[in-house]
């Protein structure tokens, strides 16, 4: 397993120096991952940042911890322009870039700048989205027609750096559509649902059960990855652990380490950062 923090693109974390400096103390104390949330307008009265931005100043400030946007809903995005920011961060970064892509929420981020609300239609939006991303990084000219978008004869350049940039695919349990886009991709961030539209906490079982679904789902034989994310004690390092392990026991490659000051101050959440991920 590999461990991660996710910080959100408001409040605290606003400040492209902050996040930077908070990144660069997650990867002293041995976290493999930072990922930055993609939020326009969630809380009234928050200061917000670009996560492009934010991510930007992690690769920078960094060396060896991953980082991408976790995740970014392609639904209110251009794809290309984010194939684009994509591989540039890919590059600054020296190939250290995972794209998180979902149909995003809450709703208002959508509906008050008159973006699609629907959820089907978002879910096409986000299937035509991904193929024009990945046809964006071959680096090879194409044209698009789909129902939503339609490109002319285009050609990015530069690809990312790495041969085959990770894309993990936001998803619902136990709803299993969006598992069968993610199961076409590179790995998934699976939160649960319970049947009166609550979210809940995922559970080890929850793991197992993704994990024989996907299994029925994916075609292909290379590596997938699922990330659990929670919070772990601070002065209690075998506690994390156990929570951590156990879900690693169940199939999770990830854990990733909320890191919000709804949790807890800010001077709390980077005294959790420097405690380090829950290895045990």
């Amino acid at each position: 397993m590999q461990y991660a923090i996710d910080i959100p693109n408001f409040g605290d974390f606003a400040d492209p120096r902050l996040t930077a400096e908070v990144a660069r103390d997650a990867e002293a104390a041995g976290w493999d991952a930072v990922w930055v949330w993609d939020h326009v307008w969630r809380d009234e009265g928050v200061p917000y940042a670009d996560p492009w931005i934010l991510l930007a100043a992690i690769a920078l400030a960094t060396e060896r911890v991953r980082l991408g946007p976790m995740v970014t809903p392609l639904p209110r995005c251009r794809p290309w322009i984010v194939a684009r920011q994509a591989a540039t961060l890919d590059r600054l970064s020296g190939g250290r870039v995972t794209l998180g892509v979902g149909l995003g929420a809450p709703l208002k981020e959508f509906t008050a700048f008159g973006e699609e609300a629907d959820a089907r239609i978002r879910a096409a939006l986000l299937d035509e989205s991904l193929e024009i991303v990945a046809r964006c990084w071959s680096g090879e000219r194409f044209s698009f027609a789909g129902e939503h978008y339609n490109l002319t004869d285009v050609q990015f350049l530069p690809t990312p750096l790495q041969a085959r940039l990770p894309i993990w695919a936001a998803a619902t349990w136990p709803v299993q559509a969006p598992f069968r886009r993610a199961a076409r991709l590179e790995g998934t961030w699976p939160l649960r649902r319970n049947p009166d539209g609550t979210s809940a906490p995922l559970e080890p079982d929850d793991v197992r059960g993704i994990l024989d679904l996907i299994g029925k789902l994916r075609t292909s034989s290379e590596p997938f990855d699922i990330l659990v994310a929670g919070a772990t004690p601070t002065d209690d390092p075998a506690a994390a652990a156990a929570t951590a392990h156990e879900f690693a026991a169940a199939g999770a490659t990830w854990w990733t380490e909320r890191i919000n000051t709804s949790r807890g101050s800010l001077a709390e959440m980077r005294r959790r950062i420097e405690a380090g991920p829950p290895r045990g």
